[in-house]
């Protein structure tokens, strides 16, 4: 050690607070074999009374206060003569007559000239041992928290064993030099800034945690908590600084782990989103903990299909199991490292491991890679030739998995870090992969079933609708939730004989798959209901009847679907081109819009009627005339109510923004929709608009038939002239037996007027009118009947037929597709 300087001495004065590290005020004797005192000390005369002519050569035992001590006495001497020390309390009596309880030690016994002699000493009970320089020494030394003091300059005077490991810089290259000058790796300025201010204020500085890297381990970063007070002469002059340092690098690292696990927390399953995830588990990654990260999950996993996932009791794995590269990060730009990109097939596993490392095996750690390792080169040639030619080192592989299910496989490498993966980091790659495993597991769940929730929306509604030659149509759906993308709300466009067309728009209670379902049963009744040519109030009056039988099907079978049915709202509408009338009723929803082509803005009136599942109250239905090129449109009421809920203030603005429309129908049912929904709606929204057209004289054709079995002839010839002069010379046989079929059944079983009519639209349909509402009916004549087989015919030689009825009477009809 230097030698002390000013304010450095090795030894307070006596009496002063350095007699605690003082043996001098010991009180000492040495007694011979034979008892006898033969040396005292100033300390021994001080704690007993007695000065030295008055013991010497007198008997020891004289000072013992209890008669039993020679006794015990005999024993110390037996010890110590045996090589062996010896301390406990024992009895004294001072010489004015006090007892005194004292420390007693006695050390083994060694000879003074011809006699054996035992070195005797003692402090009284009531005082504190002394401790000498070298006990003071080795406790400075050998302390595990490293010590140091500074001159005034910041130079070091002494500091201890623990401190020159922690710096790896021998002692004798640090007395007299300055931390800045021999350690700038660990914050040396920043340190001799607080020295200074512990100098300048008197002030100590307590914990201060900084990080830097150590010679004597140069590969790994270590924190180090310090701590500075001044040191002060007698006159309170400040002599230098003393600084105490400790490592304490496992708890900056446990601290460090729990950060990092708290921000991948909110940095990892942002999304629902499977891909994504993957990503951000890799980004987060990179390069914070690796410097190049790969995230592998199961085709299955990443499938939309079916829920094909491996469960981790399912029996052995593969031993290459299939799987794609799902996310990828390297602190190199393009990932260069490697072998596979995103997308790509890939069934990687460290050597020697196989599929059951994914489904019982636990995270591996390789602390080394060494490319030379005959597995890698068989198994994994070009990636054991990326981990030479980047200098990969060192990796974690952990399995992904979650409730049970096994999702993959993520791979952590360090190359430019060249600290090697510890077992810390393990526990770190753990629950960062077992984070992002319950997020990717989430959005798997949540794809799935967004993707049936999905596949039964366009299930339900209609993939693309069209109304032929007689409308035009466009049409908009948003549910309340658009990442659900299921709703209640429901449309279609039903074709009918006679180049009608059949508009609806529903609304059922509520949200989500349970709504949608209600609505696609709904929908498929209005279908079936429409395809029986019932007129519109006919049809919601079936609805209804529907709805009441499903709503005590559900309450039977006790579930909580009832309140999807009841109170569901319907408007169902048919439009003839021929005779431009429309035919409409509602069930409790919002009165269609009808914008004439002068841009004059009405709201069809229509008995409002109940919504669907009351039963026992009537629909009634009006029948209004639309000019051509008349926009009508029909939607829900998510579009008009809007969160002021004040209906009339919303069909007012619907009906402003389809008054100012343009001519292009898809353009104007996008704008309806994006300024009446200026924010996030609480409802479904359907609208479907449609532009009608009247189908010309031109492409109608029609004879008045007389009751007379001769007229058939006349007719089917007229029919043929006229489908020829259509263009439509293939249909000509077709429509003559069509025609004659029809005809003559009507003139044999029905009753007059009877009229038949031609139409071209998008087909070529033939009807027949007359006055009975008698049924048809299809048979299959015998090989000796000699009739029965009209309608048989009918039906096998045209796309479909079919009869509706008025309260005029019935038609039949039958359609061909146009070539």
């Amino acid at each position: 050690m230097e030698p002390a300087r000013k304010g450095f001495s090795a030894a307070a004065a006596p009496g002063g607070p350095g007699d605690l590290f003082d043996a001098s005020t010991d009180a000492a004797a040495v007694i011979s074999e034979h008892g006898v005192v033969v040396g005292w000390t100033r300390g021994a005369a001080a704690l007993l009374g007695y000065a030295a002519p008055d013991v010497m050569g007198a008997r020891a035992a004289g000072l013992l206060a209890m008669p039993g001590d020679p006794v015990r006495l005999a024993g110390v001497v037996e010890r110590c003569r045996g090589g062996h020390g010896w301390s406990g309390q024992i009895a004294v009596r001072h010489r004015d007559g006090r007892r005194l309880d004292i420390q007693l030690r006695v050390s083994a016994s060694f000879p003074m000239g011809d006699t054996e002699c035992f070195l005797v000493s003692a402090r009284d009970e009531r005082q504190r041992w002394t401790m000498g320089q070298t006990v003071l020494d080795g406790f400075l030394t050998r302390s595990p928290v490293g010590m140091a003091v500074m001159d005034t300059e910041l130079r070091y005077v002494w500091l201890n064993d623990t401190l020159e490991r922690f710096g790896g810089v021998p002692r004798d290259e640090r007395l007299g030099r300055r931390l800045s000058e021999l350690l700038p790796g660990l914050q040396a300025e920043a340190l001799e800034s607080l020295m200074r201010k512990v100098l300048a204020t008197g002030l100590p500085v307590t914990d201060y945690e900084y990080v830097g890297w150590s010679w004597a381990d140069p590969h790994r970063p270590h924190a180090y908590s310090t701590s500075f007070f001044p040191l002060v002469d007698a006159d309170g002059t400040a002599t230098g600084v003393c600084y105490l340092v400790q490592d304490v690098t496992e708890r900056w690292t446990a601290r460090q782990l729990l950060t990092m696990v708290n921000e991948a927390g909110t940095s990892i399953g942002t999304t629902l989103d499977v891909l994504r995830t993957a990503q951000e588990l890799a980004d987060f990654a990179v390069p914070r903990f690796a410097d190049f990260v790969i995230v592998d999950l199961l085709e299955a996993v990443l499938s939309t299909e079916g829920h094909g996932t491996w469960l981790t009791d399912a029996g052995p794995a593969p031993a290459r199991p299939a799987m794609r590269r799902a996310a990828l990060r390297s602190v190199r730009d393009g990932c260069p490292e490697a072998v596979a990109q995103v997308g790509d097939r890939v069934d990687f596993l460290p050597p020697p491991h196989d599929g059951s490392l994914l489904t019982e095996g636990e995270p591996l750690l390789i602390p080394v890679l060494d490319p030379s390792d005959e597995l890698w080169l068989t198994r994994e040639p070009l990636r054991t030739e990326r981990i030479r030619e980047f200098g990969l080192h060192s990796l974690i592989a952990v399995p992904m998995r979650a409730r049970n299910t096994v999702l993959g496989l993520t791979t952590f490498a360090r190359s430019l870090n060249p600290v090697s993966f510890a077992t810390d980091d393990v526990l770190l790659a753990r629950e960062l992969v077992a984070r992002a495993a319950v997020c990717v597991d989430n959005a798997r769940r949540y794809t799935r079933e967004h993707t049936a929730a999905l596949t039964l929306q366009r299930s339900l509604l209609p993939p693309a609708v069209t109304g032929g030659t007689a409308l035009e149509v466009a049409s908009s759906y948003l549910p309340a939730d658009p990442s659900d993308g299921v709703g209640g709300d429901w449309f279609d466009v039903i074709p009918l004989s006679g180049a009608r067309v059949g508009l609806v728009v529903g609304d059922v209670v509520g949200h989500g798959i349970t709504a949608a379902a209600s609505m696609g049963r709904l929908r498929t009744a209005v279908q079936t209901l429409a395809a029986m040519e019932m007129p519109p109030d006919e049809l919601l009056a079936h609805l209804d009847d529907l709805v009441l039988l499903l709503s005590d099907e559900e309450t039977a079978a006790g579930t909580t679907a009832r309140s999807t049915f009841i109170g569901a709202t319907c408007v169902y509408a048919v439009y003839d081109p021929v005779s431009r009338r429309c035919t409409m009723a509602r069930a409790g929803h919002p009165p269609p819009v009808v914008v004439a082509p002068d841009g004059h803005v009405r709201f069809a009136d229509i008995p409002a009627g109940p919504p669907l599942g009351l039963g026992g109250m009537a629909f009634e239905a009006t029948e209004i005339e639309l000019a051509e090129n008349t926009v009508f449109g029909l939607y829900t009421n998510g579009l008009i109510e809007g969160r002021d809920r004040d209906v009339e203030r919303g069909m007012a603005r619907l009906g402003e923004v389809l008054a100012h429309g343009g001519k292009d129908l898809d353009s104007l049912c996008t704008s309806a929709v994006r300024q009446l929904l200026t924010v996030p709606q609480p409802d479904d929204i359907a609208l479907l608009l449609t532009r009608t057209h009247a189908l010309g004289a031109d492409r109608v054709a029609s004879w008045d038939v007389p009751p007379d079995p001769a007229s058939v002839g006349i007719l089917r010839a007229q029919a043929t002239r006229q489908v020829e002069a259509w263009g439509l010379g293939e249909l000509a046989i077709t429509t003559e037996l069509v025609v004659s079929e029809l005809v003559t059944n009507a003139i044999r079983y029905a009753t007059p007027p009877i009229r038949l009519r031609l139409l071209r639209d998008g087909r070529l349909t033939c009807e027949v009118a007359d006055s009975s509402s008698t049924a048809p009916r299809l048979r299959h004549a015998r090989i000796t009947d000699e009739g029965g087989r009209g309608l048989f015919l009918v039906a096998q030689l045209t796309q479909r037929w079919g009869a509706r009825y008025s309260g005029d009477g019935k038609v039949i009809w039958a359609e061909q597709e146009i070539p």
